[in-house]
């Protein structure tokens, strides 16, 4: 599985990177980004979990 933040939408509420820390984090420019190239597989329920809990809908794991 692969996840990705679109940085267009994302409007940086720090959610994500809460929700499966090893799967984003905070960039420097306050928005959300991903820091894996593979969700790993203990990951993907968190990495979803933050995909539906954001606010905006800029996460899309697939």
């Amino acid at each position: 599985m692969k996840a990705h933040v679109d940085q267009d939408t994302c409007i940086g509420c720090g959610l994500c990177p809460s929700i499966a820390p090893s799967v984003f984090e905070m960039n420097d420019e306050g928005k959300a980004n991903e820091i894996v190239d593979e969700v790993p597989a203990g990951d993907e329920d968190a990495a979803k979990e933050a995909e539906s809990s954001c606010p905006v809908n800029a996460i899309e794991c697939k």
